[in-house]
């Protein structure tokens, strides 16, 4: 007996239910941005996501590696230019030192990766692991947590300068700056594709977990 694909619709609204998941949820998180984290949390933050940062590039670059289309890699390849930076723009990375250096980090102590915790050294590497070796429709459906990443920006630009009025507000140029669902829905048209690309999706939102239940066991969570 053969199981019926969902419908386009059907298969989007499970993908968007996943978002329940997404970290914004996280006790560390809602520290963050309900404004009761010490400047040493919001430091231990923002040196651990650097790492994160730095290889969403690579992670885009192992997906053009793994692509045989062309239409998709000419519109792909903008997502490692955008955090890499070309031309005039620095970049989203670029963009996030300049975050940790409105928080009170040195530059070269937030790239040396000296502060990088194993938990999110660990998570991190798992996802640019499977976005080397699974293949690329695969590795583009573990983007979409992209899907939430909105409202997490949302908060943080309401809330931050707020509640951490020592942070220059120059810094947060990131979140303003800052989704590939219709690769999605088209590439998987089978219940069994669509069952994997949610087994997919969640994989990337326990990477996200993961990563804020290293900095929480580290830097605590104030409640």
């Amino acid at each position: 007996m053969t199981t019926q694909a969902w419908s386009r619709e059907e298969f989007e609204r499970r993908l968007r239910e996943r978002g329940q998941a997404y970290h914004i949820h996280h006790p560390f998180n809602l520290m963050l941005n309900g404004g009761k984290a010490t400047p040493e949390q919001i430091r231990g933050w923002v040196a651990n996501r650097f790492y994160y940062q730095i290889n969403i590039p690579v992670k885009d670059a192992a997906i053009l590696a793994n692509c045989d289309e062309r239409a998709v890699r000419r519109n792909w390849v903008q997502r490692i230019l955008d955090h890499d930076g070309y031309g005039d723009d620095p970049g989203g990375i670029e963009s996030w030192l300049r975050l940790a250096e409105a928080v009170g980090l040195e530059r070269a102590q937030v790239e040396s990766l000296r502060q990088v915790l194993p938990g999110v050294r660990f998570a991190v590497d798992a996802y640019v692991n499977f976005a080397r070796r699974a293949p690329w429709p695969e590795a583009v459906c573990a983007s979409l947590t992209e899907l939430f990443a909105p409202e997490i920006h949302r908060q943080r630009l309401a809330t931050w300068p707020q509640h951490y009025p020592w942070i220059d507000p120059a810094g947060l140029s990131y979140f303003q700056s800052r989704v590939r669902l219709a690769l999605t829905l088209g590439r998987f048209g089978t219940r069994a594709g669509q069952e994997r690309a949610l087994e997919v999706l969640q994989f990337k939102l326990d990477v996200l977990w993961q990563m804020n239940d290293a900095m929480a066991v580290a830097y605590g969570v104030t409640r």
